[in-house]
């Protein structure tokens, strides 16, 4: 199954990669306020969704821009975001991604995020370790808050929730020592897998953001959670992922009355 998404991912980023390139022939348009979708996210949604379905007819699909959810009642359900980023995709700031996951009875099985820019897949299976192009991924060492360098973001779709973003953005600021707004969850994740971030938080996110990212994340030996420690709700949408050291501290540092 994992080589099936991987195929999948790295065929869908081979669409966007070209498409990229030819942005001025875009055609962009607006799901919501500030929530936008492209031929080119349809397209690559199209494909993986068929590349799954093909190898596994029965299994259910969830995906960003579906109107329906296929099989919603089989055991094993994949999660698929064909271009996690659309924001920066249309202006041409090369930060997105291809996302897909695959759950068991809620359990996450497999996880891949393939950036086709930088033309880096992440991947992971449930118990199989993370990986990057094939190289093993730990999450970052650090312990001191004040060293972390840490990411959030504000969901276009979530601007009435802004104060308490501000709230918990001012908290974090004078706590740590840099701040990165990448414009991909799945990215972020991916990130703190790597240990090129050291904390992520967000909230109000939808599930196909989180996850795959949530399971690389966990077999990079770091913590993905809700943003009150307790199990991830990938229908709640809200994630803190971190390393073991600073995963109960942020906790504490996102209680926001």
């Amino acid at each position: 199954m994992l080589y099936v998404a991987v195929r999948a991912a790295r065929r869908a980023g081979d669409m966007i990669a070209r498409a990229y390139d030819e942005r001025d022939r875009l055609k962009v348009s607006q799901k919501s306020d500030r929530d936008y979708v492209t031929d080119v996210d349809k397209r690559a949604e199209t494909l993986i969704v068929r590349e799954i379905a093909h190898h596994y007819p029965d299994h259910g699909i969830v995906a960003e821009e579906m109107d329906t959810h296929i099989h919603p009642d089989a055991p094993i359900q994949w999660y698929i975001d064909p271009l996690d980023g659309t924001t920066n995709f249309i202006h041409g700031y090369p930060h997105f991604a291809v996302s897909i996951a695959a759950f068991k009875y809620g359990k996450p099985m497999l996880a891949v995020i393939h950036d086709p820019i930088r033309d880096e897949t992440f991947e992971a299976r449930n118990g199989g370790g993370a990986f990057l192009n094939r190289r093993r991924l730990r999450v970052s060492e650090e312990k001191r808050l004040e060293h972390a360098l840490f990411a959030s973001g504000l969901p276009s779709y979530q601007r009435h929730t802004i104060d308490v973003f501000q709230a918990r953005m001012d908290i974090c600021m004078r706590a740590m020592d840099g701040y990165r707004r990448g414009g991909s969850a799945a990215l972020d994740l991916a990130y703190i897998a790597a240990g090129r971030l050291d904390v992520y938080w967000e909230a109000g996110l939808q599930s196909w953001d989180i996850a795959a990212g949530q399971l690389l994340v966990q077999e990079a030996g770091g913590l993905a959670t809700g943003l009150d420690g307790a199990s991830l709700d990938l229908e709640q949408g809200d994630v803190l992922a971190a390393n073991p050291y600073l995963h109960p501290l942020l906790i504490r540092l996102l209680k926001v009355d």
